[in-house]
């Protein structure tokens, strides 16, 4: 084993690990992820309050993923025990927007005056609050929050006019 390369990512108390193939689970008070992590190579042990990620090889992808593998742990980690939240602001100068939730969607009516509602897609088990001009994105898995907050983003998007006029839209304004 190249040694150099190995990540020794800490387990914090209140998390359980198991790997199972190549599904690694990480349960804790938030709630529970689960992923494929799988690479050539590339090892991840688990051990009594540690998790090593490990390469046999010193390559310079080996080493890549080592150290993606290693974050992509640590997200899930801080995932389960604190979560995710993107705090989202609607702003609107001509027409007023209505906002609301329905199922997995998130639906933008009366944006700059259309008649049809904008649909944007919530990834995952992610939470959507709307309370006046401002949008609550959150959840344990970092990868859907953020996913869920550009979809919406991306839905509010002007085309065809001037943007520094109509400057309405859905916009995020902190990561947390």
């Amino acid at each position: 084993m190249a040694k150099e390369i190995a990540k020794k990512i800490e387990v914090p108390k209140e998390v359980s690990v198991s790997v199972s193939r190549d599904v690694f689970t990480v349960k804790g008070p938030k709630g529970s992820i689960e992923r494929k992590l799988w690479y050539p190579g590339i090892q991840i042990d688990l051990h009594e309050n540690w998790v090593l990620v490990d390469s046999a090889s010193s390559r310079k992808e080996q080493k890549a993923m080592v150290g993606t593998f290693a974050s992509h742990i640590k997200n899930m980690f801080k995932g389960v025990t604190e979560g995710f939240e993107y705090k989202m602001i609607i702003l609107y100068s001509h027409f007023p927007m209505q906002v609301k939730v329905e199922g997995s969607t998130l639906l933008i009516g009366n944006f700059l005056g259309e008649k049809k509602a904008r649909v944007a897609k919530i990834v995952g088990n992610t939470k959507v609050k709307v309370s006046g001009n401002e949008v609550v994105v959150s959840g344990v898995n970092k990868e859907d929050v953020g996913q869920t907050a550009a979809n919406i983003e991306q839905k509010t998007k002007i085309k065809r006019f001037d943007p520094r006029v109509f400057q309405d839209g859905i916009y995020i304004v902190q990561k947390a």
